[in-house]
């Protein structure tokens, strides 16, 4: 795994853990010189996990649509900045580049673009591995919803797993180096009573 895309928020949320975590979450892909893919923000949670890999000497790309760069979001200190024309083509841009994909706390957009990625692994489009940093529980009622889908027969529960979640960076990149995508499909049958 050389490079990993991160979803977060670009607000910064109001436990300083977050901004924390984000800090170090960058520090130690820097660390394990795993480039960072990542949305292009200097605000936020994304700005926090740009700064953090490149204060270790991290290679940090970032995508932008040019419609936020006009917002004067764009983080100036970058190893690189793509510019594309929209949000569809930035989460593309994001997962040709990548080889593994983290979703830190967020909002509306961190969520869709982790569950776009998700559902491509599932489909059998990729095989990256796919984290959630479960910050302060942050997503447990996220987790709580995806037992419900396995329970109601809507997910399959090799597919549930291709959640890898971890409350550590740590935890989470080692299940990340050792993961093993599903080897069945996402499609289920009735079962026979």
């Amino acid at each position: 795994m050389k490079k990993v895309t991160v979803f977060c928020g670009s607000s910064p949320g109001n436990d300083p853990l977050l901004m924390e975590s984000a800090y170090q979450l960058g520090q130690q892909l820097a660390d394990r010189r795993i480039d960072l893919i990542y949305g292009g923000a200097k605000v936020g949670l994304m700005g926090a996990v740009a700064d953090g890999a490149l204060s270790n000497g991290g290679r940090v790309v970032g995508v932008l649509p040019d419609f936020l760069r006009t917002k004067e979001i764009a983080h100036e200190g970058l190893t690189e900045l793509i510019q594309v024309e929209s949000m569809h083509q930035r989460k593309l841009k994001m997962h040709e580049l990548s080889d593994g994909v983290i979703a830190l706390p967020g909002g509306y957009g961190t969520l869709e673009e982790y569950f776009e990625m998700l559902t491509w692994g599932q489909l059998g489009l990729h095989k990256k591995p796919m984290g959630l940093l479960n910050i302060n529980g942050f997503y447990n009622g996220l987790l709580m919803l995806a037992d419900t889908m396995v329970s109601s027969g809507l997910l399959r529960p090799e597919n549930r797993k291709m959640m890898l979640v971890a409350e550590t960076i740590d935890s989470l990149l080692e299940q990340m180096l050792t993961y093993e995508p599903p080897l069945v499909g996402k499609w289920m049958t009735p079962q026979k009573v």
